[in-house]
């Protein structure tokens, strides 16, 4: 072991605290009068001891750790190193010894003052490093921490072992009333939540760091605004299931988040069940370089498969989600794939060389809009993409197939909703002739996801406003992408094959709610600094979503936040796959009207927003081409009514 100036300084304490304890023993033990008899006794044993207890030191590899961090795990650590070299010098002064044997004593008092001086010289230096020298090298800002339990406390140590911490903690805040005016490390608990704007007041506070991992979306929207009344600046430490071992860093903290608001509690996974079907086994993922898609692949790959095949047509998004795993799971089998899923062939040859026994197919074209424009390619993609795919499972007899859906499929008035619907039914049909079980998770949107509007609020805060809302009444429901992914991995665990799991979405959010406080959260006023402009409901948007269809039947499962919904609309497999020729007919004709009537034959609850017309001058046209899209080779168009604006 290499010594630096530090170690040879902590190795010479120790070497003095060796010879001092053995010495005060002997003084101890006869009164501090040592008998003449006595001191050859001393004198042999002092030889033997400082030769024995540093070199057990030194084998020990004490020296290795990083005492300016000294814990009750380093205590533990000297308490065996001092144990062991103490058992064994007895046994060398016994061994040794021509002349009568030591009083017992003696070791006992060796031990118990070595003991007591190798553990002080740490942690004497510790205090005086985080008492005097850090202090020293800069305060920082004068901070709170609101909080005072388990994650309070081990912040607190870790801003102090942090020389150049921006923070300097001047009080705690908790709302236990037991713990106001106690100290927790030598800080004083100063009051509860309530009292932040006279506290700031009074000990000129400069900012204010949440510690309180496990509270829900109402206490921390209470703390939120009770530091804005106050004009403080605020952070927060990550959520219970974003910290690991109990650990808080001050690398940890960061802003306030929508996320944190929303308040979604933590998925408890069963995890030997996940395990069961995932270990060791070849787990493909479609859309892997997407939003939902890569974090499902973050999440089968803690639970050791044996390979993950990571599908996906976007080259860029499917070369990011794979160095990521590789840099997070090194030992990982990995095999990035670049395929379109509509292409029989090239799906045929992927099965045949990878064989995989679970599927997550998450690759989906998902804005309304968009598909609104281009429903061709939802066809294409959603439901002939899923056909090729579901039926490649049932040839290669895969074990698992999980397809996500949306809460868009229930009544759709879009395309994208009618859609996955139909994509829904087919998998639903394939699962009762089929050894795979096929199993449908459907939720509603996913917090930052891809095109969602989290962040295009904060793109559009960033540029200074307008905020765009589309309408005042519009509501949705929202979930992390982390527990719409965990959720996913559960369902495909609990389904016997043909369900529909409809995931727990909480409460549903108005829209114009979310855009408020995000521009709160940027330390602006709605309305006053960033204005919010309503632009009316795009073409297929409904004011709210729906989790179930008419007749659909909610029953419960071993997952309190997932149910399953009762199958209707099932259809003879003879009858939808003619129904489904049909359909991918027109879309090859790009025959819109075609592919609307048989979208509708397929989902009768499926109402489209808008209407057909034609022939349609190409002046208007040319005025509003936002109205338009093309509706085949014969160049008519089909003019988009939106619900709330006149063509």
């Amino acid at each position: 072991m290499l010594f630096n100036k530090r170690r040879l300084l902590v190795f010479a304490v120790d070497l003095l605290s060796i010879m001092a304890a053995f010495s005060l023993s002997f003084m101890l033990r006869f009164d501090f009068r040592l008998p003449p008899e006595m001191k050859e006794l001393f004198l042999k044993g002092f030889y033997v001891i400082i030769v024995v207890k540093p070199a057990i030191f030194l084998i020990s590899g004490l020296y290795r750790n990083i005492w300016r961090y000294a814990s009750l795990q380093d205590a533990i650590e000297i308490f065996k190193v001092v144990t062991i070299s103490s058992i064994i010098s007895i046994f060398a002064t016994e061994y040794i010894r021509h002349f009568a044997p030591y009083p017992r004593s003696i070791f006992i008092l060796d031990w118990f003052l070595l003991f007591f001086m190798v553990s002080s010289s740490r942690l004497l230096w510790r205090i005086y490093r985080e008492t005097y020298i850090i202090p020293q090298k800069g305060r920082g800002k004068r901070t709170l921490i609101v909080g005072a339990g388990e994650a309070g406390s081990l912040l607190l140590k870790e801003i102090r072992r942090q020389p150049s911490s921006i923070y300097h903690i001047v009080g705690f805040l908790d709302n236990e009333h037991g713990r106001r005016g106690m100290r927790l490390h030598g800080v004083p608990v100063l009051g509860e939540i309530k009292h932040v704007k006279a506290i700031v007041r009074k000990y000129k506070i400069e900012s204010v760091i949440i510690a309180i991992p496990s509270a829900k979306g109402k206490l921390l929207r209470d703390i939120v605004d009770r530091c804005k009344e106050a004009k403080i600046s605020f952070k927060t430490v990550p959520t219970l299931g974003d910290l690991i071992d109990g650990k808080v860093s001050v690398s940890q903290i960061k802003d306030v988040e929508i996320e944190d608001l929303l308040g979604r509690e933590p998925v408890v996974l069963n995890e030997i069940a996940i395990g069961a079907y995932l270990a060791d086994k070849k787990v493909l993922v479609t859309g892997a370089g997407g939003s939902i898609g890569s974090e499902i692949c973050r999440q089968v790959a803690r639970f050791k498969p044996g390979k993950i095949v990571l599908v996906d047509n976007a080259e860029t998004p499917l070369y990011n989600i794979e160095k990521d795993l590789r840099n997070t799971f090194p030992d990982l089998l990995l095999t990035p794939v670049i395929a379109d899923i509509r292409d029989e062939a090239r799906i045929e040859k992927i099965f045949k060389k990878f064989t995989p026994e679970v599927i997550f197919h998450a690759a989906a074209y998902k804005h309304v809009p968009m598909m609104e424009y281009n429903p061709v390619e939802a066809v294409s993609n959603n439901i002939k993409a899923t056909k090729v795919l579901a039926d490649a499972a049932h040839r290669f007899k895969v074990i698992n197939f999980v397809m996500i859906s949306t809460d868009k499929a229930v009544n759709p008035t879009n395309v994208m909703g009618a859609s996955k619907r139909i994509a829904e039914i087919y998998v639903q049909a394939l699962s009762q002739q089929s050894s795979t079980k096929y199993t449908t998770v459907r939720f509603g949107n996913v917090l930052g996801s891809n095109g969602s509007v989290i962040p295009l609020f904060k793109q559009q805060i960033k540029s200074g406003g307008p905020v765009t809302v589309t309408d005042p009444q519009v509501i949705r429901y929202f979930m992390t992408v982390q527990e719409a992914a965990e959720l996913v991995l559960q369902a495909g665990c609990i389904g016997n094959g043909g369900e529909i799991f409809v995931l727990d979405m909480g409460e549903p959010v108005r829209i114009v709610d979310l855009a408020e406080e995000l521009i709160r959260l940027s330390g602006l006023v709605p309305y006053e600094d960033i204005d919010i402009v309503f632009t009316g409901l795009r073409p297929g948007e409904k004011l709210f979503e729906e989790l179930l269809i008419s007749g659909e039947d909610i029953k419960p499962t071993v997952h309190e936040k997932i149910k399953v919904a009762t199958a209707v609309g099932l259809m003879d497999p003879a009858h939808l796959d003619q129904e489904l020729e049909t359909l991918f007919q027109k879309a090859k004709l790009s025959n819109i009207a075609g592919i609307i009537k048989g979208l509708r034959n397929l989902v009768p609850e499926f109402v489209p927003a808008y209407n057909l017309e034609k022939p349609v001058t190409h002046a208007f046209r040319r005025a509003r081409p936002d109205l338009f899209v093309e509706a085949g080779d014969d160049k008519s168009f089909i003019r988009l009514v939106s619900n709330n604006k006149r063509a």
